[in-house]
């Protein structure tokens, strides 16, 4: 398969295995359920997941565009790299004593310090291979902040801090941009790495330095801190525009970048440090189009720019005020609860279907919420409110007979006071589903429809007026629209309207500079993706993403090959995360430049199995994914270069460290989630692909893990295909219907947990694809096709003498056939001049 439809520049789509490791056939990837031969061998493994599950505690995560400055500087370096920071050491005392005699870089004043950068920088420009490396690592050694002259990890980063600062002032970053882009054009690394059987460290020592210098400069210059200093901010801006401007041979850094992405998953390169370039990619995409709190600047302002009512909340303090839900119960929890329900029948009243509920509560009208257990059910806290199987219905018999069970002793105040008030998001109308239940009302009331009035009310009666005035308050206009609409005007009138003014943006400039290789680019990512996801399997013809991980020489005792075996998967799993952030800012900004720029994007991700990518990756123990301990705490830099280091034991490395959870995991695995809210809101073919690949219990699975934004986008997902799914999926899945109405914003006239939506219908991917395709494409062609707009909105001359006298230029042998040309295609040719008259 290939994106948009073969075209012969287009990279393989990284489809093979995604879809049949799936398992989408059988029990949709589950574990297997209980039967009479593996029943013994499933128990006591169900039993731990459901213990699990239900004990697991809430994760105090807070999510945000990265994890604390200390933290995202140690996953830039492999525990494999450690004895190099020895060398960059040794490397930079080397050149610093024999220019500054008795004295340390920390003791220099500012002036000199430039003076030896400088000396630096005119080193870089050596021609030999050798020493130009040297220098680069004293550079290196620089930016790490000049750790064997501090005593703490504060100290180095506060020196880091200042040296970069400095080092950036000097101009070092534009010389390592040369040097990185003659070590990418270097064919002769490059064919000797493709010849290799096995490539290690070694091969990418050059592009590692590199790499590693540019990133403590990007991370280190995008965070801001309360004690930096006026030209810092200053500088910060500067850096920052140098960034997002085409002045690196005319393209931003961030294309640079994605060229070496394209060129390793090409297999031209395979050399290349794949998780510093995936670092540094994501690190400088969010510095030029910035973060989250800054996309809902620019949301709040685009909305005053087009003069829409202001947002009605702030998402992002929403979600973070949000508590998590108890997961759903587990199989193994329900055959428990009603082996334990059929033993206790005689003695107390068994969970039972909502309809005999409903039957019971009639018929006891004094039985209230506290006596049946309402506040189990409601109790997002609760493990044991709710249960999500079916069980058979009480026979009505043994409801009448039954007696009540004594209400349960009252809570204590202060539990109830930590209910939210109310729902969470305020709910929002489309103008489609206002005139939609206008057309439907007045076809009821009236037997006719007006197309897209809204406002005529004639002839509806009072409830229906009232129900338009509410529709109304809630309408939420967005900013997509709006461009959508624009853009529909510009097509059908380009003369009228004229030419639109694109503002040059960052993220304007960023698209229009990847839009030739889009395809090539979101295939790479995803090719990278699925090398790295845990649930991948070892195939001979996939990318080997271990280039700058691996030693030159394989451990040989027990404990370096446990030691390495953390250091792949942690290095695995960092890939994760800075591809799963990239994809979700590159969507979200472009979203909210141009709806159509979103929209090729997502189709580039669809067309290319971005779907099925997804929930092959949560199709897996979650739990254990986020609480995986890859790391080794000791090895971490600042901590290793600064401390003595202890002796590493096969215990002390079993035991990881003492975190409830894996922060970068986590926050891979919310924003793989949210890449897939992206990719199927308002789409129904996309809808129906996650009903196909049977995308409910993957999901269903994932809330287990009790964190409320991960919970959130899940329910989302889930709340979507709910209408699909059947009523007997609905029905014995309650609880988690009750955790959608609590958590996800309401449509005020969406049946999604009926099944009576007007898009409940046959689905076809192709014309629904199509379509969106043809919209692109007419939108990339008016806004950036400059031939196409000159060829068709060139200006006409309609003056007869004006045309007849312009010169044109004749071919030379013109002249001797004209004589030939005249008598052919004049004189011999009858002229049915009654025929003109007619016509005109």
């Amino acid at each position: 398969m290939q994106v948009g439809g073969g075209e012969d520049d287009m990279m393989e789509v990284p489809n093979s295995s995604i879809i049949n490791d799936l398992n989408i056939n059988g029990n949709n990837g589950q574990r297997p359920l209980l039967s009479r031969g593996n029943k013994d061998a499933t128990k006591e493994q169900q039993q731990r997941d459901s213990e699990s599950s239900m004990e697991s505690p809430n994760l105090e995560f807070e999510y945000g565009d990265t994890d604390g400055l200390t933290a995202e500087l140690s996953e830039l370096y492999s525990y494999t790299e450690e004895p190099e920071f020895a060398l960059n050491r040794d490397y930079f005392e080397e050149d610093f004593k024999s220019h500054v005699r008795g004295r340390r870089w920390t003791e220099l004043s500012l002036d000199e310090q430039r003076a030896y950068v400088m000396r630096l920088l005119d080193a870089l420009e050596v021609t030999d291979r050798d020493k130009r490396l040297k220098v680069a690592r004293a550079i290196l050694y620089l930016a790490q902040g000049v750790f064997d002259e501090c005593d703490t990890d504060i100290d180095v980063l506060h020196w880091s801090r200042h040296n970069v600062f400095l080092l950036y002032d000097m101009g070092i970053f534009t010389a390592l941009l040369e040097l990185l882009s003659m070590e990418i054009d270097n064919n002769q690394a490059c064919s000797s790495a493709v010849r290799k059987p096995a490539i290690s460290l070694a091969d990418s020592t050059e592009l590692r330095v590199l790499l590693s210098i540019m990133y403590l400069m990007v991370e280190t210059i995008r965070v801001q801190t309360e004690d930096d200093r006026p030209e810092w901010i200053v500088t910060r801006e500067t850096f920052k525009n140098e960034l997002a401007s085409p002045v690196y041979n005319g393209e931003p850094l961030a294309l640079l970048l994605f060229t070496m992405v394209t060129k390793f998953c090409s297999m031209n390169a395979p050399h290349f440090p794949m998780k510093k370039v995936l670092l540094l990619l994501w690190k400088t995409v969010l510095f030029t189009l910035g973060g989250f709190e800054e996309l809902q600047e620019l949301k709040v302002r685009g909305r005053e720019r087009l003069s829409l009512p202001p947002l009605p909340e702030d998402s992002i303090k929403v979600v973070r005020a949000m508590r998590a839900a108890s997961p759903p119960a587990s199989a193994m929890e329900l055959i428990e609860q009603q082996q334990q329900q059929k033993r206790g029948r005689r003695s107390r009243r068994p969970l039972v279907k909502q309809d005999s509920l409903d039957t019971y509560n009639e018929r006891d009208p004094f039985k209230n919420d506290d006596s049946r257990g309402g506040d189990d059910d409601e109790d997002p806290e609760d493990p044991d409110g709710g249960m999500e199987g079916e069980v058979d219905p009480l026979d009505p018999r043994d409801v009448i007979i039954q007696p009540p069970p004594p209400p349960p002793p009252l809570r204590p105040p202060t539990d109830r006071l930590n209910f939210p008030k109310g729902l969470p998001w305020a709910p929002k109308v489309r103008e489609k589903d206002i005139e939609h239940f206008l057309e439907t009302s007045r076809n009821k009331f009236i037997g006719f429809t007006l197309g897209n009035d809204t406002e005529t009310l004639v002839g509806l009666p009072r409830p229906i007026h009232e129900s338009v005035k509410t529709l109304k308050q809630h309408k939420y206009v967005s900013i997509a629209e709006v461009q959508i609409k624009r853009e529909q005007e510009l097509q059908q009138c380009p003369m009228t309207l004229g030419q639109e003014e694109v503002e040059d943006t960052p993220t304007e400039m960023l698209y229009l500079g990847m839009l030739p290789n889009l395809s090539q680019y979101v295939i790479a990512l995803l090719k990278l993706l699925l090398a790295a996801a845990p649930t991948s399997k070892a195939k001979t013809d996939s990318i080997n993403i271990l280039a700058d991980v691996l030693p030159e020489e394989m451990p040989i005792t027990v404990l370096q090959s446990m030691k390495l075996g953390i250091d792949v998967n942690r290095h695995k799993e960092i890939i994760v995360k800075a591809i799963s952030a990239l994809l979700l800012l590159l969507l979200k900004h472009l979203k909210l430049n141009h709806i159509y720029q979103f929209e090729i994007v997502s189709q580039h991700l669809v067309f290319a199995n971005c779907i099925p990518l997804i929930l092959k990756f949560f199709n897996q123990n979650i739990m254990s994914y986020i609480s995986a301990k890859n790391s080794i705490c000791v090895l971490d830099f600042p901590h290793c270069v600064v401390h003595e280091m202890p002796e590493l034991t096969a215990e002390s490395l079993e035991a990881g460290d003492c975190n409830q959870f894996c922060w970068r995991n986590l926050f891979s695995c919310i924003n793989l989630l949210r890449i897939l809210n992206k990719l199927t809101k308002w789409k129904h073919s996309r809808t129906m692909m996650l009903v196909v690949f049977k995308s409910a219990p993957i999901l269903k699975r994932a809330l287990k893990v009790k964190q409320a934004m991960m919970q959130l986008y899940v329910l989302k997902l889930l709340k979507i295909q709910t209408k699909y799914l059947g009523r007997q999926w609905r029905k014995s899945n309650m609880k988690t219907m009750s955790a959608i109405y609590q958590k996800v914003r309401h449509r005020l006239n969406d049946d999604w947990a009926y099944g009576n939506d007007i898009d409940a219908r046959p689905w076809d991917f192709q014309a629904e694809e199509c379509a969106l395709r043809e919209s692109i494409e007419k939108f990339n062609g008016r806004r950036y096709d400059q031939n196409r707009m000159n060829g068709e909105f060139a200006p006409v001359d309609n003056c007869l003498q004006s045309v007849l006298g312009q010169r044109v230029e004749l071919p030379d042998d013109f002249h001797y056939s004209y004589e030939m040309w005249l008598e052919r295609e004049v004189f011999s040719q009858p002229i049915q001049w009654d025929g003109l008259l007619q016509d005109h």
